[in-house]
């Protein structure tokens, strides 16, 4: 049987951190030990253990209180938030972005995120001065926004998001159940979570495989039984830089083997490739009948294959071989299923 007074459902350890840091900022002069457990629904038992393993973290105080009360835990006013200015432009451009974070929805970051937000929709909705007083029903949030490209679902994968959040942000080692991409069976691995990124609404790591010894990209999809090594920390290589394993549309990837591609696209094509960056080594030169050849030097070839199909007869793959093979082959199959 659980203990009684344990929090009802999945409540992890920096679940708890967020909601005990949540209720000392609320009350900033302090809580004794059996406010807190009666506000985080536990026993006065479980209390003290939570503040042993969150004070590592919280930089937590113990005040006395006169006439030998109980004592009062507050955060070391050195800890405390300080405030951020924003001006209302600057506060619709976070607005604008915030449907970036859907795909994070049910996790204890996406409720830090959707936080934030709420206090910016406060803000932006008070009556402006000047020519705008009185507007503040404009409503400009709902008007001036980001729309994600297909946004994943990952309510089934909150602890496993939460848990690589926390290891990316305190630089400690993250154990997991593994499925790499063509393999059936799941492997326990370790690895060394260096940094997070949302790519296309899919969640990526990038991060050192300790038994392996190699900085790899696992994608959120495939993990599963996250634990956060709590007692360890690993250290950041000075050298190691994202940009290498982001590649814009191409993907999150990073590859010793590089390809010269060249891509032509028709006038219909020609329009949308000008007013993008595709790669940071991407070349644009102009084709009779008002077409644009795209070359660049690229490494994995994976992403760049979906991403050429998905231009259909408005692009053709001129170089390398290999690439023109794939994109042939992927169009034959393609065609079986309409025979």
């Amino acid at each position: 049987m659980g203990e009684v007074g344990r929090p009802k459902g999945k409540f992890t350890q920096h679940r708890r951190l967020d909601l005990l840091r949540e209720l000392l900022l609320r009350h900033p002069k302090g809580l004794t030990l059996y406010e807190m457990a009666d506000a985080l629904e536990v026993t006065p038992r479980t209390m003290r253990r939570y503040l042993k393993e969150v004070d590592r973290h919280l930089e937590l105080e113990p005040l006395e209180t006169r006439g030998g009360g109980a004592l009062l835990w507050k955060i070391r006013t050195s800890e405390l938030p300080r405030k951020v200015e924003l001006r209302r432009t600057q506060a619709y451009a976070f607005l604008a972005a915030r449907r970036l974070f859907e795909p994070l929805k049910g996790s204890t970051l996406y409720e830090e995120i959707d936080m934030a937000t709420n206090k910016l929709l406060s803000f932006s909705r008070r009556p402006g001065r000047g020519p705008n007083a009185g507007r503040a029903d404009a409503r400009l949030e709902d008007r001036f926004l980001y729309l994600p490209f297909a946004p994943k679902d990952y309510s089934e994968k909150t602890e496993e998001l939460d848990d690589l959040f926390q290891a990316v942000a305190d630089l400690r080692p993250l154990s997991l159940r593994y499925r790499s991409a063509g393999k059936s069976r799941e492997e326990r691995i370790k690895i060394h979570p260096y940094a997070m990124v949302l790519h296309r609404d899919s969640v990526y790591c990038v991060g050192l495989h300790t038994a392996k010894e190699e900085v790899r990209t696992f994608l959120l999809d495939r993990m599963r039984d996250t634990q956060i090594g709590y007692a360890e920390h690993f250290e950041m290589p000075e050298t190691f830089s994202v940009d290498e394993y982001f590649h814009g549309e191409l993907g999150v990837f990073k590859s010793t083997q590089l390809h010269d591609v060249v891509i032509d696209f028709d006038e219909r094509g020609a329009e949308y490739v000008q007013m993008r960056r595709v790669h940071q080594s991407q070349r644009l030169s102009p084709l009779p009948g008002g077409g644009v050849r795209l070359s660049m030097t690229v490494g994995n070839l994976n992403q760049l294959t979906s991403w050429v199909l998905e231009w259909g007869a408005r692009a053709r793959v001129v170089e390398p071989p290999e690439l023109v093979e794939r994109v042939t082959s992927e169009l034959a199959e393609a065609l079986k299923s309409y025979r």
